[in-house]
């Protein structure tokens, strides 16, 4: 389709070149000499139906897909109320037109409707841009507006899905929003579980099988989305040029991810840092058991951990292997991988 597009453009080019080429050629008198005004004719064409071969998809297909998808993804409110803004925006182009239509002339005819046009744009612009604060001013009024404003928006990231504990997360209802699954994640999923490494591949079944428990399981509604961002190369880049556009937070355990996005001021929720702020706190001098488990990366150290998977490393603990002592916390120490306790034993196992 876009080939055929593409050549219908360059054969408007080519017409269009010829037309003006001649017309340039007609103005021009004694400017171009008789002999080189083939020459200028060809390459004005060339020029024309090269430039209508490369222009005419980002004119007519790729706007009209943009249009698409942001359609398929606008609520009832959102489209209802672009509507009413194109429908008041054609409106007030009608009043404008009407004394510019007894101008006449060129103004006269063309005027009229590239004001109505304008005017329908510039008030849907202005109407999307507001459209937090006015659709719920409108609730009960306009199909699909809510009062208290839209939803909060959450997508997800394909780490995050793969992780697993966003399922667990989800059934609790502390997510509050829509919880949105765009189609690239769902693309990077299905790449990742047709992967020949069977590594890759059981990581990518395992996403597609929580993503299906989260659809069935969650308190929180799921939404997929069709937004594909087909300018944007990276799965990254396109989580958070869909995080821009629709004022939604990221939710993932990509440390990378989250570091970048919070440079663009794009809120993220880290699953990784829920789950260590929901870890029970330690003190040190806090007495405890724990069973030893194994080594650890100092001479005689050894290492447990709490039920909540926090590591405790209990100096000269090795000597108690696989056995369960009585500990007293030293020291906390708080990482970017997570929380860890240092102790000692309190005395021998009973």
């Amino acid at each position: 389709m876009t080939r055929i597009i593409q050549l219908t453009g360059a054969l408007l080019g080519t017409l269009i070149g010829f037309a003006l080429g001649l017309a340039l050629l007609q103005r021009a008198g004694d400017l171009i000499d008789e002999a080189n005004r083939p020459a200028f004719l060809t390459a004005f064409v060339v020029a024309t139906l090269l430039f209508g071969y490369l222009a005419i998809p980002y004119i007519t297909i790729y706007p009209v897909r943009r249009a698409v998808e942001k359609l398929s993804e606008a609520g009832a409110g959102e489209f209802s109320l672009g509507v009413a803004a194109v429908v008041i925006g054609l409106l007030m182009g009608v009043l404008v037109g009407i004394p510019l239509a007894q101008v006449g002339g060129v103004l006269g005819s063309v005027g009229p409707p590239v004001v109505s046009l304008f005017l329908a744009f510039l008030m849907l612009a202005a109407t999307m841009s507001k459209r937090d604060v006015l659709l719920p001013a409108f609730a009960g009024i306009i199909p699909g507006a809510r009062r208290g404003g839209p939803s909060t928006r959450v997508v997800i990231d394909t780490s995050a899905v793969i992780d697993g504990r966003i399922v667990d997360i989800a059934r609790t209802g502390f997510i509050l929003g829509e919880l949105v699954v765009p189609r690239f994640v769902l693309d990077e999923l299905q790449r990742i579980a047709d992967s020949p490494d069977a590594l890759r591949r059981n990581r990518g079944r395992r996403g597609l099988e929580m993503l299906s428990a989260l659809q069935k399981d969650a308190v929180t509604p799921v939404e997929i989305s069709e937004a594909t961002y087909p300018e944007v190369p990276e799965v990254d880049a396109k989580l958070m040029a869909y995080a821009r556009d629709h004022g939604a937070a990221i939710l993932t355990n990509d440390y990378n991810l989250n570091r970048v996005a919070d440079l663009q001021g794009i809120r993220v929720l880290n699953v990784n840092e829920l789950a260590n702020a929901v870890k029970a706190v330690v003190h040190p001098g806090e007495e405890m058991s724990v069973r030893i488990i194994q080594e650890g990366k100092e001479a005689g150290q050894g290492v447990g951990y709490l039920d909540d998977g926090t590591m405790i490393v209990v100096e000269g603990g090795l000597r108690f292997l696989n056995q369960e002592i009585p500990i007293a916390v030293t020291r906390v120490l708080q990482t970017v991988a997570g929380r860890m306790i240092f102790a000692q034993p309190r005395g021998e196992p009973g």
